[in-house]
């Protein structure tokens, strides 16, 4: 099986079927990074840039790595070590890149659907990295390997959103992909970071994180993105830490075998208490891990590799 399309430029677009083809090869890929030898040459003589726009981590280091496992050639850009500090247009940049006869570019950007605009553009794949407030399809992707190998099944599964869902391009990604798995979406924030109408994706909507929580299979915590909200949407950090925090007491109204998540990076002691953050129920490190194995996934599929013929080297 294998993906029919150029990019990965979000979840909202994916089929189920393409979903699943996704997670099986990032199984598969998963099982390389275990291996002595983390490097199999499905990738070689392909070029990738990653263009990141915005500050990252965790999403460059996981594509980085995704890269190199594969034996592509990539190079790293960003904002501060691009002509855009000239004057050059994102369109400009892009085409110069593809001149240079690459085969990927990756790309992280303040601006909800640059990298669509640029995917119209270009013949090379364009894999969203993160755009605005819109979404993160890789992030989703992980997230869903995660559960899947921590639950079996997201079918009928319980998943509670928390925190800032206004400014949050990994919740609109989950709703969508959580969602097309069968999976019922709840989400919990204080009423100035909730979207208007976000209930028209299908989801129930709750102010009181004490309510939310019960019976739910896994609470999937955000962070707060001081860098993205205007003044005055939070009274104070003690008043959200009272009253949106998970904290082990908080964690009690829960189901004991619940999963807790959070993309990172982790504000400790705001969003999440360390002993929970660090305890047994959390698979924020799985979901680092799986990362890897997604991004690998993706990269391998977009290619014209096929799920099932990832061979043995």
């Amino acid at each position: 099986m294998e993906i029919k399309t150029k990019d990965l430029l979000g979840i909202e677009n994916l089929s189920r079927r393409e979903i699943n083809i996704i997670l099986d090869t990032a199984e598969t890929m998963r099982e390389i990074s275990e291996r002595a030898i983390r490097k199999v040459p499905y990738l070689r003589g392909k070029t990738v840039v990653n263009l990141f726009f915005e500050a990252s981590t965790r999403t460059l280091a996981s594509f980085s790595l995704a890269e190199k496992r594969l034996s592509a050639d990539s190079i790293n850009l960003s904002s501060s070590s691009s002509s855009v500090l000239k004057g050059e247009t994102l369109l400009d940049t892009v085409r110069n890149l593809e001149a240079m006869k690459i085969d990927f570019v990756v790309i992280r950007h303040s601006m909800a659907g640059a990298p669509h605009f640029i995917a119209k553009r270009l013949k090379a794949s364009v894999i969203n990295a993160g755009d605005g407030t819109h979404e993160h399809p890789t992030q989703a992707l992980l997230d869903l390997l995660s559960l899947k190998e921590r639950l079996g099944s997201i079918e009928g599964r319980k998943v509670l959103i928390v925190g800032d869902v206004m400014h949050s391009r990994v919740a609109r990604s989950n709703i969508w992909a959580l969602k097309k798995m069968g999976a019922e979406v709840s989400l919990c924030a204080p009423p100035t970071l909730m979207p208007y109408k976000i209930e028209n994706m299908g989801v129930e909507v709750f102010i009181d994180i004490d309510e939310a929580i019960e019976e739910k299979d896994v609470i999937y915590v955000l962070r707060i993105q001081k860098e993205r909200q205007k003044g005055g949407l939070l009274p104070s950090l003690r008043e959200y830490i009272e009253l949106y925090c998970i904290t082990p007491e908080r964690l009690k109204r829960a189901k004991k075998d619940v999963v807790i998540m959070h993309p990172g990076p982790i504000n400790r002691g705001i969003e999440l208490d360390p002993r929970v953050a660090d305890g047994e129920h959390s698979i924020i490190l799985e979901q680092v891990t799986n990362g890897v194995a997604v991004r690998m996934a993706i990269l391998y599929l977009l290619s014209g590799g096929k799920s099932g013929e990832v061979a043995e080297e």
